[in-house]
């Protein structure tokens, strides 16, 4: 059976292939299944990651094969709205647990004291361990106007409410801006 798993990640290939290779492992182990490529959709105007697929071939057509392979995505931290799709038969089973949070770092409208004596990978650093628990960073991506962070855990909630009190108080963070993608 040829599966996609569409994925509402927002994650550059490398690490898509990070979790290709984890589900690869598990396949391979449990002698289910194999992946057998990808692939990654970008917003055409904006050039960020919206979503990404993982193909799946699982060896067989029996219900206990396809449920053993929901069990096994469900367990590897995929967001809500991620999906396992075959079209012959026609399934599409809703995966995934986590929420999204995307903290887009502004890169054009700070003054340039800011972006000569801030870094990001402190600002990484910061809301990882804040998030401790509950989220934590899956990919990230950098544009001319923006620097994007997607994380992903239990709670948009709980992970924003985490994260607020260093962004009011990190300059690096000014005229930042936070939404929720899952």
């Amino acid at each position: 059976m040829e599966l996609t798993l569409n994925l509402n990640s927002r994650l550059q290939p490398t690490h898509r292939h990070h979790l290709e290779d984890a589900l690869q492992e598990i396949l391979e182990k449990e002698k289910l299944g194999e992946v057998t490529g990808g692939g990654t959709l970008q917003n055409p105007e904006t050039g960020e990651i919206m979503s990404c697929d993982i193909e799946i071939t699982l060896y067989g057509n029996s219900r206990e094969s396809l449920d053993r392979l929901v069990e096994i995505v469900n367990n590897t931290g995929l967001p809500k709205g991620s999906a396992l799709i075959c079209s012959e038969p026609e399934i599409r089973i809703e995966v995934g647990t986590l929420e999204g949070l995307a903290y887009y770092g502004n890169r054009t409208e700070l003054p340039d004291e800011v972006y000569q004596t801030c870094d990001i990978n402190y600002v990484i650093e910061q809301m990882i361990e804040a998030m401790e628990g509950i989220g934590t960073l899956y990919s990230f991506m950098e544009r001319n106007e923006w620097t994007a962070l997607y994380f992903y855990g239990t709670s948009f909630a709980e992970m924003k409410q985490k994260i607020e009190p260093f962004i009011a108080s990190y300059p690096l963070c000014q005229k930042c801006r936070i939404e929720q993608i899952a």
